[in-house]
């Protein structure tokens, strides 16, 4: 697997270790529709939560600037998808978790309800 693979890999499992001990129920990593990919889909309270994770092993990049408008219609569109495919009824959020770092000295950054879907968009 290539480095920033892992990379990516590591970050997302820092992201939903981070969740679950945040209180949130994951329910999904990685999940899948055609071309659209969900990195995590987790739960609390009445909502559903979509979340995008960025990593960055260097302190010189700014994971948060790696969604951009382009990134977050993707990450809707998933979502919709997701939400068809299992008849869920709850409000939606979308969530960007930024992890920046290595293992052993990493900082992590959750921005909830980062973006709002505009209603075109179903």
């Amino acid at each position: 697997m290539a480095r920033h693979n892992l990379t990516g890999s590591w970050g997302e499992a820092l992201a939903a270790d981070y969740l679950a001990a945040n209180g949130y129920a994951i329910a999904d990593r990685n999940w899948r529709s055609g071309h659209y990919e969900i990195d995590i889909v987790a739960y609390k309270g009445n909502r559903i939560i979509f979340v995008e994770v960025k990593t960055r092993s260097s302190d010189n990049d700014d994971p948060l600037e790696a969604v951009d408008r382009n990134k977050a219609m993707r990450l809707i569109r998933a979502a919709v998808a997701y939400v068809d495919a299992f008849k869920i009824d709850h409000d939606m959020q979308f969530d960007i978790i930024a992890v920046n770092g290595t293992p052993g000295q990493y900082k992590i950054e959750h921005i909830s309800d980062a973006f709002v879907s505009p209603l075109r968009t179903y």
